[in-house]
């Protein structure tokens, strides 16, 4: 056990805000990390063999329930409620291809509730890896080659999910447990709808704050865009290819609809003019075709073709309001369009139906995370606006909770020879730790 200097465990103010932590106690915080590294990268590496893509995340959840259980957390397992998440106005659709896996949730009650009390987050669920091989190594076999942790899932998030665990198990080791309720909750669905962070505001799980370390480079988000994911069903007529001038090729007039849709998505972009978090961005609203399939037949005219999109929307719109948009513009396209006007595509919501949110900054939880990060990194703590979902934003819309998203650098997330920063993760959960100790409060094991 690391020395602790007997007037180093401060305590909480009457208004549950703990003091500062003291320079002694930050370096022995810091110490404890550094000794527990080793066995944090194995335990990375460990989750990160599991190829938990969407739908088969039992068996990383089983062993995530087995890690914080023999931690001495009180364990809550529990399937996700469908009539509840559809009922709510920040559920997606949920479809068959959801995920059945369970919500894990370790639960560290202290002895006597003192500081304030806290959400760490992660997900288990994965994207998938495309062509296996145009990966440089297996992506479910993680390696490290210099300052680099290579593996599919492993830099979002599955560095951060263990840094939850090992920040938690720095205090533990230096004799000390955050004097408040810690929620460590493990959640699926991230990737897809969100619903699996829904689902644990829906259980009743709420804390004075949520951190999520994500892969965001050593930076606090401040802003994060909602996300709708849609599929465009585009009819043709098929023929013979000998006769195809008296057909319609479905294919082909999907290529049209994506033409508005990138015309619906400048126009979208255009919007971000008096938006402080995202009128400097050069283009906050990304919309992504991800997916198109169509046909039957090398020699027939297609009769059908599907599209599967991604569009972002800014905060302060609705998920209702924005597929709207996006309904009445293909339907007033097809109006314009010969073909379309008599055989119009339609429009089905499949996955993603998010808002997103805004951090405001000056809150108690960004200036203990900022001396936190400075303490561990050295520098100070810049925020930035992110394009891509977060679960953060059931916190801040639903719960109303400084909802802080920070973590490692990484690189090629959702791309080939996905990896993160070994020297990075350790700064972090460093900070993670400082954080934990300075917003709980601590007291002895």
């Amino acid at each position: 056990m690391l020395g602790l200097a007997s007037n180093s465990i401060f305590t909480p103010s009457s208004e549950n805000q703990p003091m500062p932590l003291d320079s002694q106690l930050r370096d022995d915080i810091i110490a404890s990390v550094e000794q527990g590294f080793d066995e944090q990268i194995a335990f990375t590496q460990t989750l990160i063999r599991f190829p938990s893509t969407r739908g088969a995340e039992h068996t990383i959840q089983d062993f995530v329930f087995r890690a914080l259980a023999d931690r001495g957390y009180a364990m809550d397992r529990f399937e996700m409620d469908r009539q509840a998440i559809e009922n709510h106005p920040g559920g997606s659709p949920w479809l068959s291809e959801h995920s059945t896996a369970p919500i894990v949730v370790g639960i560290h009650r202290p002895r006597e509730e003192k500081g304030r009390s806290l959400i760490l987050q992660a997900h288990v669920d994965v994207v998938p890896t495309g062509p296996v091989e145009m990966w440089s190594r297996a992506p479910f076999d993680p390696v490290t080659e210099g300052d680099w942790l290579y593996g599919r899932g492993g830099a979002d998030m599955k560095v951060g999910h263990a840094a939850n665990i090992f920040a938690m198990d720095a205090l533990r080791r230096i004799g000390l447990q955050p004097a408040a309720s810690v929620y460590v909750q493990s959640v699926v669905e991230e990737e897809s709808t969100g619903n699996g962070a829904l689902m644990t505001h829906l259980r009743g799980y709420k804390a004075d704050a949520v951190l999520i370390p994500e892969p965001e480079d050593e930076k606090l988000v401040r802003a994060n865009v909602g996300v709708l994911w849609f599929q465009v069903e585009v009819c043709g007529h098929p023929v013979h290819v000998r006769e195809m001038g008296a057909g319609a090729n479905a294919i082909d007039a999907a290529y049209r609809v994506i033409a508005e849709l990138r015309r619906l998505e400048a126009d979208w972009n255009e919007r971000k003019k008096g938006r402080p978090n995202f009128e400097n961005e050069a283009h906050p609203i990304n919309l992504n075709v991800g997916k198109i399939e169509g046909g039957d037949w090398a020699s027939s005219v297609p009769c059908w073709c599907r599209l599967d999109c991604r569009i972002a929307i800014y905060p302060n719109t609705s998920a209702k309001e924005a597929a709207r948009e996006i309904q009445e513009r293909v339907a007033a396209f097809a109006q314009s369009d010969t073909y379309f006007s008599n055989n119009p595509p339609q429009v089905t919501f499949n996955g993603f139906y998010t808002e997103g949110y805004e951090l405001s900054p000056g809150s108690d939880a960004e200036a203990v995370l900022a001396e936190a990060h400075r303490s561990a990194t050295g520098s100070p703590l810049k925020s930035f606006m992110t394009a891509g979902y977060l679960d953060a934003r059931v916190y801040a819309l639903y719960d109303k909770i400084p909802a802080l998203c920070y973590g490692p650098i990484s690189q090629n997330i959702h791309g080939f020879d996905e990896r993160a920063s070994i020297s990075s993760v350790k700064r972090i959960t460093a900070a993670m730790a400082l954080f934990i100790a300075e917003w709980c409060g601590v007291e002895p094991v």
